[in-house]
């Protein structure tokens, strides 16, 4: 079969045209169409063909391609641009982009650093300290019961339903503050006596008191401070112990020192109080919902670039990189026969020399590529704009500094 080969010009917009002609009459001009309605880039096709076989040694020597096989050298060199290009972005942008949504026109964005994943990420440290972070910390209590010192906090956590355990963040074991022990017997009278002002009816209790007699302040914080010390040295102290998954109180749960009423409306002597959080809330909070947001650098929403509008810095690495893929091809196609025979003699064929030579082709265009990249990062900008701040100042420092007389 006699198939046809370069014939030292092409149409793309025939081609082209065959193809996306309702209803089609020919074969599509790219593999995958992503470039074939942008203007420039029907423009520039024939022009490529010609660049890559005029420097693979047309019309001295004939290359056994078809026009297709540069279109779609020429398609994939502009895609591997774009997929070089936006790799390098998402890389550079990628904590401003996590958590968006993929609708974002990421091609045509300006990307501003922005500081909302930073703040998100830091904000685990004050969930520690309870003043921050996604994790909620929940209040419980235990029943204490007279006698019983030690309390099982996992048992508690599976008769409230909790799986995965739990973490004790605060305990609210302490005695009960001075201000409300202010009345009998210390006080002396109903009626107001050493401390002046009834604190349990103040705290809501209805005590009943009709007249007090007000005291200075100062007197009152004096009283206050001398309940705290005389409770210190002759009381039991108040604290806790928590190993492995048992509290422990001190001092053992008893009938309490105050009456009955106050015991049930001040809740002392009879529950234990404290903060926790769900440690499987903790595990479950890493994971938030990710519909329609953008979750890794697959779903950064990148699309293939605009050809048209390229610059020309970018259209010559495409060129290159065109004639190295059609070097490639070019030499699997003369790899099927090593030799080929003439009248007395044999020609070799150069195909190791043009596999060999795209492939290193390839390999330093995309070296050169990511390293253009690399200098143009955010990183690498701000680090040049510190070194030129700098060399300015020195620079400045040389000028001689004019000492005027008047």
């Amino acid at each position: 079969m006699n198939i046809p080969i370069w014939p030292g010009s092409s149409s793309f917009a025939q081609v082209s045209a065959s193809y996306y002609n309702t209803p089609s009459s020919g074969i599509p001009p790219t593999p995958f169409g992503f470039y074939d309605n942008e203007a420039q880039f029907k423009t520039d096709a024939d022009s490529v063909a010609m660049f890559v076989t005029r420097r693979l040694g047309y019309p001295i020597m004939d290359i056994e391609l078809q026009d297709i096989n540069i279109y779609a050298a020429f398609e994939e060199a502009v895609t591997t641009y774009g997929n070089e290009l936006y790799a390098f972005l998402t890389r550079d942008n990628y904590l401003t982009f996590e958590g968006a949504s993929t609708s974002i026109d990421a091609d045509n964005a300006l990307i501003t650093p922005s500081m909302a994943n930073i703040v998100r990420l830091s904000e685990q440290y004050g969930e520690e300290a309870g003043s921050g972070g996604n994790v909620t910390w929940r209040k419980g209590r235990l029943t204490l019961i007279p006698g019983v010192q030690r309390y099982d906090l996992k048992a508690w956590a599976e008769s409230q339903g909790i799986v995965g355990g739990i973490e004790i963040k605060r305990v609210f074991y302490q005695p009960p503050p001075a201000v409300s022990q202010m009345f009998a017997p210390f006080l002396g009278t109903m009626a107001g006596g050493l401390g002046g002002v009834p604190a349990a009816g103040a705290y809501g209790l209805g005590m009943g008191y009709t007249n007090y007699l007000m005291m200075p302040t100062s007197f009152t914080a004096q009283t206050i401070q001398a309940i705290e010390m005389q409770n210190t040295i002759t009381l039991s102290n108040y604290t806790f112990e928590i190993t492995n998954n048992v509290i422990s109180v001190f001092p053992v749960p008893g009938t309490g020192f105050f009456n009955e009423e106050m015991d049930n409306n001040l809740d002392y002597g009879m529950y234990l109080n404290f903060e926790y959080v769900s440690l499987q809330e903790r595990l479950d909070s890493a994971f938030g919902d990710g519909t329609n947001k953008i979750t890794n650098t697959s779903n950064v929403p990148y699309t293939n670039p605009n050809y048209n509008a390229l610059n020309s810095v970018g259209r010559s690495w495409i060129y290159e990189y065109t004639l190295a893929l059609t070097k490639e091809i070019l030499g699997y196609v003369r790899g099927k026969y090593s030799t080929v025979p003439i009248p007395n003699a044999e020609v070799t064929l150069n195909q190791q020399d043009l596999l060999s030579s795209a492939t290193a082709t390839k390999d330093a265009l995309i070296l050169r590529l990511r390293e253009y990249f690399d200098q143009t990062s955010r990183q690498a900008l701000l680090e040049r704009r510190a070194a030129e701040s700098a060399a300015r100042v020195t620079e400045i420092n040389q000028v001689p500094m004019v000492i005027y007389i008047a």
